[in-house]
């Protein structure tokens, strides 16, 4: 079993035996929570995960100086907030498998937009690789096909991706998801919401993610998010598409 699956397993028993301590009162159940804390080693952090590309090689849709400070400024400061955060290891079980899923409208707004930043950004980096070469269609694999099946051609999918990207109104983010029952969605989310979570969205696995914020842009773009989300589609990895979408 590997460490990332028998913690999340240790930390779930946790959240169980400490529903069972709700009869204890005062210093019996805090004695009781502390000890099996410190039995499971709850120490865990969470980190701020490296591109799989230089800053510069996404040139020349996106620019160097916008990755570096997107990573390393918006990025680890969700990263360093969720650290500082005391409840976090606990709400959410393990920072090396993010989970999203327990966040609904009761989540406090420090738990639900820096968890979402650091799951959203961590999941967006991914999605991106160097084409210095430019646009290519996306003619092969499964997602290929159901993009057709759903959306009849791959420009109708584009073309409902884009319109929605652009109609976002401030912050956000849009999504390729497959719903539970399999079937392709696109939708939208504000701030730092994502799919997974219990909220009033459209719910699914993600495949594609599109971050709209003005600081995943401005420096290159000013307000012409058009254009930007034009050039975004020639540095899609569909290869992690492709791996989302039949995992």
């Amino acid at each position: 079993m590997s460490n990332n699956r028998r913690d999340f397993l240790k930390k779930g028993a946790l959240l169980g035996l400490i529903g069972l301590g709700k009869g204890l009162i005062g210093e019996e159940k805090i004695n009781a929570v502390e000890k099996i804390s410190s039995s499971l080693n709850l120490s865990e952090k969470f980190t701020l995960p490296a591109l799989p590309y230089g800053y510069g090689d996404l040139e020349p849709f996106i620019d160097k100086q916008t990755m570096e400070i997107h990573h390393t400024k918006h990025h680890q400061a969700y990263v360093n907030k969720l650290n500082e955060t005391p409840s976090t290891n606990i709400d959410y079980l393990s920072p090396d498998e993010i989970k999203c899923t327990h966040v609904d409208k009761f989540t406090s707004a420090v738990i639900r937009n820096n968890l979402g930043g650091h799951y959203n950004h961590s999941l967006f980096w991914t999605m991106l690789r160097p084409n210095p070469e430019g646009y290519a269609n996306l003619s092969e694999g499964n997602i290929a096909k159901a993009i057709v099946a759903e959306f009849k051609s791959f420009e109708n999918f584009k073309k409902e991706f884009s319109d929605k990207s652009l109609k976002i109104f401030g912050s956000g983010w849009c999504w390729l998801i497959k719903t539970k029952e399999g079937k392709l969605k696109i939708v939208t989310t504000a701030n730092q919401d994502n799919p997974l979570m219990q909220l009033d969205y459209e719910r699914g696995t993600p495949l594609l993610a599109l971050d709209v914020w003005e600081h995943a842009y401005y420096l290159k773009y000013q307000n012409k998010r058009v254009e930007y989300i034009e050039n975004w589609w020639s540095l899609i990895n569909w290869n992690k598409v492709e791996e989302l979408y039949t995992k």
